[in-house]
């Protein structure tokens, strides 16, 4: 290191004898509990659908319509898959601190654009701030942690995502409270409160973030946890080599894993997406008998619980696959999700409300069980040496679920109701079809074997070769 090296540089995050890697966890969970704001996104949807006419209600025929805003989501988790898979091997160069940096200027600028695109009215500007700005942080800040943490915790790779990937999940909890305030707190010296909102959001999760930056610390060359012994459990998915990014995605394995990520999103978006409308219009007054239907306080409940399994499963699920192995993992996530997929039409139709929704949080805590456990499965098959620059080309199947998904519910959903078919009936063939997505990953899953040696990295990994 020398002594004008920038504090940006990866060589100042190198960490010292004796470091607690148990200090790394707040780091990565600082970026993760702030870019998992973008979950709670539809918080503002009502809002500015009435910035004109200033009723949520009732708004103006010139303010934006539902459709112009569920864009703006779409574009941040298309731009988050595709801004991961463009950097990844720039943050393994250059190290989680400058990447980290990056996400945060990115992620609160981003905030900071759309206030100016909402104060003047123009939702293009939003879909730049917002959507293209921020959808960069996203990426950046969802890969950085995650790539070092599995560095920190070679012993538990799987409780070290599970931990990042939670904060991630968790991320909306946050968020959405906190957004309802700032609007009510600023409802009256702007519309609906929402620019000056989008300001206070920016520049909180942008300190917030800063946290992050300077206390994340990577380990030294050669560093490894006390008693550790490398594939001392020995299993033959689990490398003791290390394959870069760009030979990474020639294996069939990555395009296998990038099957199994897509169906397990695609699938967990099918309940996500019509959560509140599926659990009223399923289990409301006619079915349930009169004052015994689901309300719309209480489906808003239901899909806060949705959620907190969701959070959950992340680390329950990542840190089971330590024990389990990560393909086994992902036979329990496929195999039972299949099941339970199937047998959601029946508990609709029979108006089995108890058992109905114990089945969607079990789906939904291996939806997050699956975007947690696949970094862990992308270390064992390919090493660590590139891991977060493979599985952020990985994450372009998340981008692709996020569009794909909600417009196949939709259409699937819109079909049947086209039919004349209302409540249960209506939403069957969504999960039909979502258990039918399933069956392919649980194939494609089936299908992961170890990485031939001749895709191996032969050079001497450093952290230099991390970006050669």
């Amino acid at each position: 290191m020398t002594e004008n090296s920038s504090l940006l540089d990866r060589s100042r995050t190198v960490a010292g004898p004796g470091y607690n890697r148990w200090l790394v966890p707040p780091a990565a969970l600082a970026i993760h509990l702030a870019i998992g704001q973008a979950y709670a996104f539809s918080v503002f949807k009502k809002p500015m659908g009435a910035l004109i006419s200033g009723n949520v209600d009732k708004p103006d025929v010139l303010d934006w319509t539902p459709g112009q805003l569920a864009v703006i989501f779409s574009i941040a988790i298309v731009l988050l898959g595709l801004s991961a898979a463009v950097f990844g091997k720039w943050l393994e160069r250059v190290g989680p601190r400058k990447a980290m940096l990056a996400s945060a200027l990115c992620f609160g600028g981003g905030f900071l654009i759309a206030s100016l695109g909402v104060h003047l009215h123009s939702i293009w500007l939003v879909y730049f701030g917002y959507g293209f700005v921020g959808g960069i942080g996203l990426g950046i800040g969802y890969i950085s942690p995650v790539s070092t943490l599995i560095k920190w915790f070679p012993d538990r790779p799987g409780v070290a995502t599970g931990m990042a990937i939670m904060g991630f999940g968790g991320g909306a909890m946050i968020g959405s409270p906190l957004a309802v305030a700032l609007m009510a707190q600023f409802k009256d010296v702007a519309p609906m409160g929402v620019a000056p909102t989008f300001i206070v959001m920016g520049l909180i999760y942008l300190v917030f973030m800063m946290f992050g930056v300077f206390t994340i610390r990577v380990p030294a060359e050669g560093w490894k946890p006390e008693g550790y012994v490398p594939n001392a459990q020995h299993s033959a998915l689990i490398t003791s080599s290390n394959v870069d990014a760009d030979n990474a995605i020639k294996t069939p394995q990555f395009w296998m894993l990038w099957v199994v990520l897509l169906c397990n999103v695609t699938a967990g978006i099918g309940v996500l997406e019509t959560a509140s409308p599926l659990i009223q219009e399923t289990f409301s007054d006619a079915n349930m008998g009169a004052g015994r239907g689901v309300t719309a306080a209480a489906a808003a409940g239901f899909v806060g619980l949705l959620s907190l399994f969701n959070l959950l499963g992340r680390f329950f699920w990542s840190s089971a696959s330590d024990k389990l192995g990560r393909k086994p993992t992902y036979m329990i996530y496929f195999g039972l999700g299949i099941g339970l997929y199937a047998l959601a039409p029946t508990l609709m139709a029979s108006a089995s409300l108890t058992l109905f929704v114990v089945v969607c949080c079990v789906i939904l805590s291996m939806y997050g069980g699956g975007f947690a456990t696949i970094p862990a499965y992308l270390r064992d098959l390919f090493g660590t040496m590139q891991v977060g620059a493979i599985h952020g080309r990985l994450l372009t199947a998340w981008s692709t679920a996020g569009v794909v998904g909600p417009l196949l519910v939709n259409y699937l959903h819109d079909q049947q109701k086209a039919k004349g078919l209302t409540g249960a009936a209506a939403y069957q063939t969504v999960f039909y079809t979502m258990a039918g997505v399933l069956v392919v990953g649980f194939i494609a899953n089936m299908l992961v074997t170890a990485v031939n040696e001749r895709y191996a990295f032969k050079g001497v990994v450093t952290g230099a070769s991390a970006g050669h």
